[in-house]
């Protein structure tokens, strides 16, 4: 590709070398550069590309994006200067995958809780409406029905592009996101135009990354300046921020949902049974496999969503009835000859814990054990608060490691204890260990809630990341009972 048009929107000043060069490939990593590359130096958090650029040279690169000046030692090389790399970087990937997402219709999730399970709602309705649909996630990326393994919750732009390129290809007309607010502030979604934006929820989370809950806010707002039509929840604080901020910009259809405050769409008449949820909207009935009051706002936003695309709500409740979301109140007991529950769950923040307890109560015939944890490296202001929520809610609580990194597993679960005011607690900092106590304490009617890992199958310790399949593990302690 012409370098001129790979540059086409980006600003930039020439330092050095030619214009007029044929282009290979992007990178900013310059371990991947082969001959005539154009490598972008990102300013990391730990690893500055800059640094790197002879490198890249050196591996053949014949184009540099920079943010600074820098020594560069051939003469042959084109050095361009820009203000900002991640959006340089952004701009060119969608130049050189040709604009992909001008040919999909793309609707992004944003919120602490509950953007996983509503992209798989979205997907799950559209496909009921013969849709194909790409998704774009925490758990897996998905083009259609081949799912592609997921690095993070957003891919950077230059990943991304190539997604959408794939899904375009792939014949998928729409693709659904989930927008983290990462890669809202690193800019890895720059430049794509959505054409629905929904805002789930904004609580702590992030702040070791963000540094105030401001700059987190406004991290998760840059998604509705992107998007045609914002789908937003008015029962959540942030959410009437977010409907005040959305008002004050021009040409945006509004919609917005509730369980408590009047809105477009307003759920009522909830009802757990079985496991299931079934509730009202705006007094038409539906009903969910994913039990909760929380998942009432996921599936909320959803035909929030799919009522702006004009989708029909028959299909809109088959999406409800057929959704699978890995991860998300999993339940994994009923594999076994036995008479309790086992649930695997993503919560790790303390309103996605207070959810996950809070749902599980309605249908507990016995006692709710909670095994969880906190994760190291993160905002630890959260951990005291875990600690808090876990043994008000669950009847025992088994506090243990979840992804601890760098950080001594017993001091985090020393700061988790340091919110309990209850006796109902036990701490044991192996993971595995703590899961066996559970399921051999576990009576008729108990429900036992595997909460932080979810879909993951990993854990991350100081040594790096180890193979942590909670399924498996499961499994291997009730093979193991039988014998």
């Amino acid at each position: 590709m012409k370098l001129l048009d790979l540059l086409n929107g980006v600003s930039y000043q020439l330092l050095s070398g030619e214009l007029e060069k044929e282009i290979n490939n992007i990178q900013y990593d310059s371990r991947k550069i082969e001959v005539d590359d154009l490598f972008v130096c990102l300013t990391g958090f730990e690893v500055d590309g800059h640094n790197y650029a002879n490198k890249a040279i050196e591996a053949g690169a014949k184009v540099i994006i920079c943010e600074k000046n820098i020594d560069i030692k051939e003469n042959d090389v084109t050095v361009l200067l820009v203000k900002e790399g991640r959006k340089a970087l952004a701009l060119m990937a969608a130049n050189y995958y040709g604009h992909p997402t001008r040919k999909l219709k793309l609707i992004g999730v944003t919120g602490t809780n509950g953007k996983t399970t509503t992209v798989y709602l979205l997907k799950s309705m559209l496909e009921k409406a013969g849709k194909k649909v790409g998704l774009v996630g925490t758990i897996a990326n998905y083009i259609g029905d081949t799912k592609i393994k997921s690095e993070r919750t957003t891919p950077e732009s230059l990943e991304l592009q190539k997604l959408f390129k794939d899904m375009v290809e792939a014949d998928c007309e729409y693709c659904v996101m989930e927008v983290s607010s990462h890669s809202l502030y690193l800019d890895r979604v720059y430049g794509c135009e959505f054409e629905i934006g929904i805002f789930t929820n904004l609580t702590r989370d992030h702040l070791d990354f963000h540094k105030s809950f401001d700059n987190y806010y406004d991290a998760k707002f840059k998604l509705f300046q992107r998007s045609k039509s914002c789908v937003i929840n008015v029962d959540d604080d942030f959410g009437y921020r977010v409907l005040r901020d959305v008002e004050k910009l021009d040409n945006k259809e509004i919609k917005t949902y509730s369980i408590k405050n009047e809105s477009d769409f307003k759920a009522s008449d909830l009802m757990l049974k079985e496991g299931d949820i079934h509730f009202r909207i705006n007094g038409e009935e539906f009903n969910s496999v994913l039990p909760g009051e929380y998942n009432v706002y996921n599936a909320l936003g959803a035909v929030g969503a799919m009522s702006i695309l004009g989708i029909d709500k028959e299909l809109m409740r088959k999406g409800l009835l057929d959704v699978v979301v890995p991860g998300r109140c999993e339940r994994i007991g009923y594999k076994y000859d036995i008479p309790y529950d086992i649930i695997i769950d993503f919560a790790h923040t303390p309103d996605g814990l207070k959810n996950i307890l809070e749902t599980l109560k309605g249908f507990t015939k016995n006692r709710l054990i909670a095994v969880y944890g906190c994760g190291g490296d993160r905002d630890k202001v959260k951990r005291a608060e875990l600690g808090r929520i876990g043994t008000e809610l669950a009847d025992l609580a088994i506090i243990t490691s979840d992804n601890p990194r760098e950080e001594d597993p017993m001091v985090i679960i020393k700061e988790i204890v340091a919110g309990i005011k209850k006796s109902n607690y036990l701490a044991i900092e192996n993971r595995v260990e703590a899961i066996k106590l559970a399921l051999g304490m576990a009576e008729e009617g108990d429900v036992i809630v595997l909460a932080g890992k979810g879909h993951e199958n990993y854990q991350i310790v100081n040594e790096g990341v180890i193979h942590f399949d909670e399924r498996e593990i499961v499994d291997d302690i009730l093979e193991n009972k039988k014998k």
